[in-house]
């Protein structure tokens, strides 16, 4: 089974204010890897596999840097197939001297970065989910260095783009208040499978390690940013089907829209809900 796919609630394509976005185009063009999908002079989606759109890259009238200490986006994270893919991005992104953080949470290994506009990157591999350890209905995480040597040794050829099967593995986002968020999150039909105290939560559908990440690691009762500043616009989950998407919705109260339903979490990160097209 996979985890970006039914029966499981995913996230699948994450909305973006930039700045710039010719800079912004090129960077996660020609340095991530994706292709462009579609585009005008507003907006820009962009895909891995040619269909499916997993970024959309918006430059909003008054574009304002990205604020800080606000809720909003704290990584967004690309997963990639197989530890070689891992690999070959690695030694592309140290091409391009671009600073990189990295990290063994034991059910992945990650790679860290930011847009040019601090937009926060993931760039992980899962482990074998047999390789995954639970414990009372949580998964065993951890903030391990990540060993480069052992992932360069895997077999891998010279990047070139995203492999087609790259999926929009998890966001992970900054609240104002954690237990507000997990009673909402709870409506949208996802449960806790990792808490870090009182600082963070992490959950997901069908026991995937983490589908959304949430922290308020920008102080609790941060406020939302403005709607113009660089940064999260909304992004799409993915429900296995009609009757769990409108239980979602009218748990929330979301509103129906062109392209789903429509609703803000209690910080106002927003979420397009979506069954597979």
């Amino acid at each position: 089974m996979t985890f970006h796919s039914p029966p499981a609630t995913f996230v699948e394509e994450v909305a973006l204010n930039v700045t710039d976005l010719e800079r912004s185009v090129q960077f996660y063009t020609q340095i991530i890897g994706f292709k462009v999908l579609s585009e005008n002079k507003k907006e820009v989606q962009l895909t891995a596999d040619g269909q499916t759109p997993l970024l959309k890259l918006i430059q909003p009238e008054g574009a304002s840097p990205k604020q800080p200490r606000t809720t909003g986006l704290y990584h967004f994270a690309i997963l990639l197939p197989t530890r070689g893919d891992l690999a070959a991005i690695i030694e592309h992104l140290a091409a391009h001297k671009i600073q990189l953080g990295a990290s063994d949470h034991l059910v992945s290994e990650a790679l860290y970065l930011s847009d040019p506009d601090g937009n926060g990157i993931e760039i992980y591999r899962d482990r074998e989910k047999e390789e995954w350890e639970w414990s009372r209905n949580e998964v065993k995480m951890t903030v391990d260095p990540l060993d480069f040597e052992a992932v360069l040794g895997a077999d891998h050829g010279q990047f070139n783009q995203l492999p087609e099967d790259t999926k929009m593995g998890h966001i992970h986002l900054h609240v104002a208040s954690l237990s507000e968020a997990e009673a909402f999150y709870r409506k949208l039909g996802f449960e806790p499978v990792c808490r870090y105290g009182q600082q963070a939560l992490f959950i997901s559908t069908e026991k995937y390690h983490h589908h959304i990440g949430l922290n308020i690691w920008n102080g609790a009762g941060a406020p939302a940013p403005s709607e113009e500043s660089a940064g999260l616009v909304h992004y799409t989950l993915i429900y296995p089907d009609e009757a769990a998407l409108k239980a979602a919705a009218e748990q929330t109260g979301a509103k129906q829209v062109e392209a789903g339903w429509f609703v803000q979490d209690p910080s106002k990160n927003g979420i397009l809900l979506k069954t597979a097209s």
